[in-house]
């Protein structure tokens, strides 16, 4: 009899992590290996950050914080919430996990019983069904098609509502897809949870502050103030500001869940670090210019990711609103052989032959309960980028 709980049945090993993992691995034996397959700003955290957690260990701030974040950290968040989305969050009715994760977690562990649902539109992170699993929920995938721009429909999510329904996620800007949802499109859909007022919402808008082409995106808390009594409203450090290590996520949220998320913090992790609560003030208060740089070379690099793979015989490449990510339909490239021979018969063999044959990383659709896809991050240089395009499109030439 193993000695492992049950639980962990439910769950497995992140896979984009996974991949990150082989490919280092393959680097580190002497392969020349590029890497597109990392969720992770390849810029340095902002200057001013930094100066500010050495600031912080410099005057001993080293200690115990308050379990759901210093007061000033969380002050500074509903200031960012009110000039960016104007949304009213009361620093009771916020709380700081390590990481963005942790506050998805905390809040699925702290509200779902077993048999309870919760709708995801997919693709999606690798992470929600998962964590959804690990606290007794149940997982409902929405499929979201390429020919919507991988955004989901309002009558798709009436029709996947249940009396079992607890929580619906919606990621915007997304993750694997970089879709992102205009106030306009989420009207639609805070219409459909309206009417489903036993429904709870769960907005992961961490890449929120990268978009492109000037598109703003939404989120529904602010669309449908009737919704935020019942809406978690997160965000985080990582992505934005270049400070994926430094683990800082947050979330705005009604005070009762706030509450119980603190309660479950308080007997896990408890604080975050306050040396990264610190550099995470700075970052909200502090000057903005590097997101303004950042967003610049990222819409760059979309374009011409998005250009080169549509150049690759077989992968069609919708253009995304947000995120650093692309999405590309493989279609054209099953049922066919490499020039070593390899059989590609499904998106996990796309990418394994295209590390082992070519030397690229990505991740494969079915990690995102989509199959007949892959994963590319183009947060990474230019450079890279555009090598990494040309391996592509010669992988895509040999097969037949």
């Amino acid at each position: 009899m193993s000695f492992i709980a049950d639980r962990l049945g439910r769950i497995s090993p992140s896979q984009t992590i996974a991949i990150s993992t082989k490919a280092r691995a393959l680097k580190a034996a002497g392969r020349d290996i590029i890497s597109l397959s990392a969720g992770e700003p390849d810029f340095d955290t902002p200057a001013n950050v930094k100066e500010a957690a050495i600031r912080a260990i410099a005057a001993g701030e080293t200690k115990y914080t308050d379990v759901a974040g210093t007061p000033a950290l969380r002050a500074a968040i509903a200031a960012k919430f009110r000039a960016d989305s104007g949304l009213d969050y009361k620093p009771e009715e916020i709380i700081v996990g390590t990481g963005g994760k942790q506050v998805i977690y905390n809040a699925m562990v702290a509200t779902l019983n077993q048999g309870d649902e919760a709708i995801i539109p997919t693709p999606c992170w690798v992470s929600y069904p998962d964590i959804v699993a690990l606290a007794d929920g149940t997982p409902v995938p929405v499929p979201c098609s390429q020919n919507s721009g991988f955004k989901l429909r309002a009558e798709d999510l009436e029709q996947a509502i249940t009396a079992r329904t607890k929580w619906f996620f919606l990621n915007s800007p997304c993750n694997p897809t970089g879709a992102a949802y205009s106030a306009e499109e989420l009207r639609p859909i805070c219409e459909v949870l309206l009417r489903h007022p036993n429904v709870w919402i769960f907005t992961d808008d961490i890449y929120e502050k990268l978009a492109y082409d000037g598109f703003r995106p939404a989120t529904i808390a602010a669309v449908e103030p009737r919704l935020k009594s019942r809406t978690v409203t997160m965000n985080g450090c990582s992505k934005a500001y270049a400070m994926t290590g430094w683990r800082i996520g947050y979330a705005g949220a009604p005070r009762e869940l706030i509450k119980a998320m603190d309660t479950l913090q308080s007997q896990s992790t408890s604080n975050p670090s306050s040396i990264s609560q610190a550099a995470a003030l700075e970052a909200l208060s502090g000057p903005q210019e590097s997101i303004a740089a950042m967003v610049k070379v990222y819409q760059e690099r979309r374009d011409l990711v998005v250009a080169m793979l549509n150049a690759a015989p077989g992968i069609s490449c919708h253009k995304p609103e947000g995120a650093f990510y692309v999405y590309p339909a493989i279609h054209g490239c099953l049922g066919k052989k490499t020039r070593a021979g390899t059989a590609i018969e499904s998106d996990e063999d796309f990418v394994t032959a295209l590390l082992e044959e070519e030397g690229v990383a990505a991740v494969h659709g079915a990690a995102f309960l989509y199959p007949g896809y892959i994963r590319i991050s183009y947060a990474t240089s230019t450079e890279a980028l555009r090598e990494a395009c040309m391996r592509i499109q010669r992988f895509c030439q040999g097969l037949s």
